[in-house]
């Protein structure tokens, strides 16, 4: 069987790098996270918007076993190296990093982006990371839902 070959996706350590070389060139990275488990228009929008935000944008990707941590037990449909195949052929997604943890903390404080970027339903209270790229110089914002649009409302249509 052939193996899913994905040059979007990277370790932290090789991240880490990339990251010091676009900012040598001056890059604006933004940085967002998530499970995106079944890609539907409401993430291609929300992706498309955060990429809009700057230069690069980096996608933290909830590993299967983070997932599991969180106590999402109908999550994830898709394991973690099939949802960053699909991340990765997005042209608005840059990198992909997988994390193991429940949240993406050190890769934010690994990375320090420009621009954190979450969905409008999180308040900067609530972002992961947002002391930390503040505490640099940059900024945090939120991105508007699209209304009826979630991973949660295809999944209740695919039981029913």
């Amino acid at each position: 069987m052939m193996e899913l070959q994905n040059p979007k996706l990277y370790s932290l350590e090789e991240m880490a790098v990339q990251r010091k070389r676009w900012r040598e060139t001056g890059d604006q990275v933004v940085f967002t996270n998530g499970c995106f488990d079944i890609l539907h228009a409401g993430h291609v929008y929300y992706l498309q918007e955060a990429r809009r935000q700057g230069d690069r944008l980096i996608v933290g990707l909830n590993s299967d076993q983070s997932l599991v941590t969180l106590g999402k037990r109908d999550q994830p449909i898709q394991p973690e190296e099939d949802r960053a195949f699909v991340l990765g052929g997005l042209e608005s997604v840059d990198a992909i990093v997988i994390f193991e943890e429940e949240t993406p903390a050190i890769l934010v404080d690994t990375l320090i982006p420009d621009i954190l970027v979450k969905g409008a339903d999180y308040s900067e209270e609530e972002i992961v990371g947002a002391h930390t790229v503040t505490s640099h110089g940059g900024k945090v914002m939120t991105i508007p839902l699209l209304s009826g649009r979630s991973t949660t409302i295809i999944a209740q249509r695919i039981k029913n």
